[in-house]
């Protein structure tokens, strides 16, 4: 899923990290076209141990030590009144290793206004989890402020940054809420609706990408 990067070419890469098979399944050849620079969309699995591993090996192949990295994939809401197909850019993902803040988000947050119209953008904490959160638990991440919880995007930031200074973005899609957890009715609706709107981001991603990256002129 690379782009050869054109001779003369100095923007760095872009490297959009996700755990699932079907999040990487939605970006199938959306990152050959629109983007300011080589893209590379990697599978890094499930859990914050593989985003981790997954994201060291992405960012040690030649020419990728410099990327500019997105954790993107599907999430649970916390705050009420989320629904399914939501979106969630992260102003910082907290994780064990601490508080990571995420650059760009009003770009990200004016560029998928763009890309999927009509789509409710939340912006907040994003918390790291090493397990799905339900009930009780998710009331608690909530009551400390954080807006979303996954299992991969703070480890893969955390990553990021300890591989060497570099843009640094969250964007996830919710799959389930507080009104609308998993294990109810309506969870393969929901999920269709998850699915196509992570189908849709890529080109918010490339123009993010763009206006931190690309020299003024």
């Amino acid at each position: 899923m690379d782009r050869d990067r054109p001779p003369g070419e100095t923007v760095p890469p872009l490297l959009v990290a996700c755990a699932l098979g079907i999040e990487r399944l939605a970006r199938r050849g959306g990152e050959r076209g629109g983007a300011p620079g080589p893209v590379r969309v990697v599978r890094t699995g499930m859990g914050p141990a593989h985003a981790s591993r997954g994201v060291d090996r992405a960012l040690a192949r030649e020419g990728w030590g410099a990327a500019a990295v997105i954790a993107s994939g599907f999430c649970a809401g916390l705050a009420p009144g989320m629904h399914p197909g939501d979106l969630v850019v992260a102003e910082e993902t907290r994780g064990p290793g601490g508080a990571i803040a995420c650059d760009g988000v009003d770009l990200l947050v004016k560029a998928l206004a763009r890309a999927v119209p009509g789509r409710t953008v939340h912006t907040g904490p994003l918390t790291g989890s090493d397990h799905v959160v339900r009930g009780p638990e998710r009331a608690a991440l909530a009551a400390g402020g954080a807006i979303a919880v996954d299992m991969e995007s703070a480890a893969t930031l955390r990553t990021a940054r300890a591989a060497g200074p570099r843009p640094l973005a969250a964007v996830r899609v919710v799959v389930d809420a507080p009104e609308h957890e998993l294990v109810r009715i309506g969870t393969v609706r929901g999920g269709i609706s998850a699915f196509r709107v992570l189908r849709d981001v890529l080109p918010a991603f490339f123009e993010w990408h763009r206006s931190l990256l690309l020299p003024r002129r």
